[in-house]
């Protein structure tokens, strides 16, 4: 078992920064991939970013390319979720995710059903 507890959210006006937290613990050597995901009310879940436990390789969804950055603290069991430049359609709750599989192909990188721990989730609100 994997838990993962996300901090970080809030409220921010459009153009600000935060930055969110994830914080693994349990079995972590399990896990493969660690990733974002976000989903506003009334929409479905979307995979925004993704690193490997090992290695570090992302993956960057087109919505947030060039203004999130994902990265990991393996001492800590933590990965992080820097968010520049945002934008009101930002506004959703984020969710940490972890696969215990290697992706067989880039469009499964973000898939959620390929990841088997979830998070709670952190909200984030960005006002224009």
């Amino acid at each position: 078992q994997v838990q993962l507890v996300e901090s970080g959210g809030g409220s921010v006006q459009a153009g600000g920064s935060l930055r969110l937290s994830c914080q693994a613990s349990g079995n972590t050597y399990s896990s493969k991939r660690m990733a974002w995901f976000r989903q506003a009310p009334g929409k479905e879940r979307e995979g925004i970013a993704v690193i490997a436990v090992t290695g570090g390789t992302t993956f960057y969804a087109d919505s947030v390319k060039g203004r999130f950055t994902i990265s990991r603290d393996s001492a800590e069991n933590t990965v992080y979720l820097q968010m520049n430049s945002l934008k009101p359609e930002d506004t959703a709750m984020y969710i940490c995710a972890a696969a215990t599989t290697y992706a067989d192909s880039v469009f499964l990188l973000l898939a959620a059903s390929t990841y088997y721990y979830w998070g709670q989730g952190t909200q984030v609100t960005v006002s224009s």
